[in-house]
Parts: structure tokens; sequence; C-alpha cells
């Protein structure tokens, strides 16, 4: 049998790693796209299309990690869609370097993260919130 504290402990987590993502991207995507011209320059062969998703998705992560801590329903379909959605601009970003533009290894590395955090933080959504009141 499951404890119910460890769903929430799960959920808490997820959450707290949801806002804090979203902060840090909001953080170092604003850097990039408004900082110094040293701070632009630092980010190297950046993919516009993927800086501008990340930067905007910040503020959703944000959103989706307030309505996960305050098992709001909703928090679920947006950290779903977060997901969906960087799964998309991924493949996007896969095309765009095999059709041999410059790229930044780092960007394979922070998307593949980013999917990977977000289909976990998705699952533990589903699983404890979703999955909780149909019980």
């Amino acid at each position: 049998m499951k404890n119910a504290n460890s769903g929430n402990r799960a959920l808490n987590i997820a959450a707290s790693v949801a806002i804090v993502f979203g902060a840090l991207t909001v953080f170092s995507g604003g850097r990039a796209l408004f900082g110094s011209e040293v701070a632009r320059a630092a980010v190297g062969d950046v993919v516009p299309f993927v800086l501008w998703f990340n930067f905007l998705a910040g503020f959703a992560y944000v959103v989706a990690g307030i309505g996960l801590f305050l098992r709001h329903r909703p928090a679920v379909w947006i950290s779903i869609s977060i997901l969906g959605a960087t799964v998309l601009v991924f493949l996007a970003f896969g095309a765009h370097v095999l059709q041999g533009n410059a790229y930044e290894m780092r960007t394979v590395g922070g998307m593949t993260l980013r999917t990977g955090v977000w289909l976990a933080i998705s699952v533990v959504a589903w699983m404890h919130i979703l999955r909780a009141r149909r019980s």
C-alpha cells in the first residue's frame, strides 16, 4: 500500500523543480536575449527559435509548478503541453541541425534535459493529481 505522504512529497518535488527550472530558464534566456553584447556573444551559435521558445516556456514552467503545488488539475495539462511543445521544438531543432546549420552541442544536451524533466514532471502530475482524483 502506498503512503499518501510519498505522493505529496513526489508532487512537491516536481513542483519545486518546475519553479526553479523555470526561474533559471527565464534568467539565462533573458541574459542571452537581452543582456550585454558580451553575454549575448557567450552563447555562441544560438538557434533563435530554440532560445525564444525556452525563454518563454520558462514562464509556463513557473505557472505549472505553482499549479502543481496547489494540486490544480490544469497544471497537469500545462505540464503535458510543455512536454509536447518541447518535443516539437526539439524535432524542429533536429531538422535545423540536419540541414547543416550552425548550433551549439550544449543545445542538444539542454533540450534532452528539458524533455526528460518535463516527462518526469508530467508523469508525476498525472499520477498524483488526475489519477488520485479518479480513485
